[in-house]
């Protein structure tokens, strides 16, 4: 049996192109940030959040009483997790320690996923 899979390699090098419609087919998150649209994968006890942020996107800093791992899929972010700043790239990992002070900036348009470890970090949008 051949099972054709889509090769995602293909869009290297034609900048961002946001998830796949398996990812954007999850509920969308009430984010309450300009320019960051996220969809999340719902567990019992923590959420995966695949995020989307426009170039100059920013999230403001904030603490939470859990860690947050995550990976850069595509793009740049300036991490800055208790007065140390880090770039992270493509394929880079990060993890923010509980109750660690945190903020981030994107100089460019960017795709982040995080694993949060509380299942109501983010809420689903409702219906306008």
């Amino acid at each position: 049996m051949v099972v054709k899979v889509q090769d995602l390699g293909d869009l290297k090098g034609k900048g961002n192109q946001g998830f796949p419609e398996v990812i954007t087919g999850l509920p969308e998150a009430d984010v309450p940030f300009k320019g960051v649209r996220a969809w999340i994968s719902q567990g019992e006890k923590h959420q995966l959040v695949f995020f989307e942020m426009d170039r100059s996107a920013q999230v403001p800093e904030h603490s939470h009483d859990y860690p947050q791992w995550g990976m850069v899929v595509e793009g740049e972010m300036e991490l800055t997790i208790d007065g140390k700043v880090r770039i992270c790239r493509k394929g880079d990992e990060y993890l923010i320690p509980a109750k660690a002070r945190h903020y981030a900036k994107f100089p460019s348009r960017s795709r982040v996923i995080d694993l949060f470890s509380e299942k109501a970090r983010y809420k689903p949008k409702t219906a306008e």
